[in-house]
């Protein structure tokens, strides 16, 4: 039982310094005037952008749409999931999650 409890525990841990990590590994560019302009923000488009040998060869462009105004913030991050894709290839593969967000005007 107490073998258990520790298992449990150190799980735990290593789940909350995984998570705490890849939030390390976010940028967040505003493109326009999206910052200034008024608004409720929402997410406008994503995608993802695969990457070979540690980050070194990006497989192909991912074209991610924008709004037609250009004021948009691109987010990219390094997500749980893009962790496990890299974990589990030892870095030959790599992902990266991008979000763009736009707002909506009234």
């Amino acid at each position: 039982m107490k073998l258990y409890l520790s298992k449990s525990i150190l799980i735990l841990l290593v789940a909350s310094i995984l998570f705490l990590f890849g939030s390390c590994m976010t940028t967040k560019t505003s493109v326009g005037s999206f910052k200034e302009s008024p608004g409720k923000e929402y997410t406008y488009a994503k995608g993802k952008q695969l990457w070979l040998f540690w980050g070194l060869v990006p497989l192909g462009r991912t074209n991610v749409n924008t709004p037609s105004n250009g004021n948009c913030e691109v987010i990219t991050k390094f997500r749980f999931g893009d962790f496990l894709i890299s974990g589990i290839t030892a870095g030959i593969l790599t992902s990266y999650t991008i979000k763009v967000k736009a707002k909506k005007t009234d």
